[in-house]
C-alpha cells in the first residue's frame, strides 16, 4: 500500500456472550470475537465469572501484541442501552465515525453515570435484582479497584461515559497500560469469580480511567 493511500484502520468488535442471540453481530461486516460463557465449548469459550469485565481483560491479556488500530467492546445485547431505536445499522454507523474521526474512546450507552467511591447512587438494592447475583445488596468498590490500579489519590466521585460495557477503544489508549497492568486487573476479577464483592462491576465505572491514556497513573510494578 502506497504512502498516498494508506491502508483503512483496522477494527474488531469483542463480544460478551452469554446465552444471547448475537446474531446481529454477522450483520456488523468487521471483524468480530463472540467470546461464550454460555457453557458450550468452542475456541472462543470462558468459563462464566467476572461478568463482561472479565471476557474484555480476558481478550486483551490474550492479544496485547497484536490489537487491532480500534476494539469495539460490546455486551451481546447491546442495543437496549444504546437509546430508542438503536439497532445493528446505527452500531455501524457510529462505529465508522468513530474510526473516521480517530476518537480515542467513547461509550455507546445513551446515558452516562456518577457515582462515589462506593458506586453510589446505584441499583445493587433494587428489589428487582435481589437473587440474581450475588453481589446483589453490597456497594461496588469503585475507589478500592482504583487504588489496587493507579497510583495516586483515589478520586472522591467519578463520571463513568461508558456504562453498561459498550465502548470503543484505540489501541494507542489501551497499550498506555502495561501488558502486567491488565494481568493484575484480571486477575482482581478471577479472585471474585461470581462478583460477591462486586469487582467485575466496579470496573463499568472505570473504564474512562483505565483508557484515559495518562501513564502517570501506572504502578512501577504490578504483582
Amino acid at each position: 500500500m502506497s504512502a498516498a493511500h494508506p491502508a483503512a484502520p483496522s477494527v474488531q468488535v469483542v463480544v460478551a456472550r452469554w446465552r444471547e442471540d448475537a446474531a446481529w453481530v454477522e450483520q456488523l461486516g468487521l471483524e468480530a470475537l463472540v467470546y461464550d460463557k454460555s457453557g458450550q465449548p468452542g475456541p472462543l469459550a470462558l468459563p462464566n465469572i467476572g461478568r463482561e469485565t472479565h471476557t474484555y481483560l480476558t481478550h486483551i491479556v490474550r492479544n496485547y501484541g497484536r490489537l487491532a488500530d480500534f476494539t469495539v467492546f460490546l455486551q451481546a445485547d447491546p442495543f437496549r442501552h444504546m437509546g430508542e431505536g438503536a439497532d445493528v445499522n446505527a452500531l455501524r454507523e457510529r462505529i465508522a465515525r468513530n474510526v473516521r474521526l480517530g476518537v480515542q474512546f467513547t461509550g455507546f450507552a445513551w446515558y452516562k453515570l456518577k457515582c462515589d467511591r462506593l458506586g453510589r447512587p446505584h441499583a445493587m438494592r433494587d428489589t428487582e435484582g435481589k437473587d440474581r447475583w450475588k453481589g446483589w445488596g453490597k456497594d461496588i468498590p469503585v475507589g478500592e479497584v482504583h487504588a489496587a490500579l493507579f497510583g495516586g489519590d483515589v478520586p472522591e466521585s467519578f463520571l463513568a461515559p461508558a456504562p453498561a460495557g459498550l465502548f470503543f477503544v484505540s489501541r494507542e489508549r489501551i497499550l498506555a497500560r502495561p501488558l502486567a497492568f491488565y494481568a493484575f486487573a484480571l486477575s482482581l476479577v478471577e479472585a471474585d469469580p461470581e462478583d460477591e464483592r462486586n469487582t467485575g462491576h466496579a470496573f463499568e465505572r472505570l473504564w474512562q480511567i483505565i483508557f484515559n491514556g495518562k501513564t502517570g497513573l501506572n504502578k512501577e510494578s504490578y504483582a
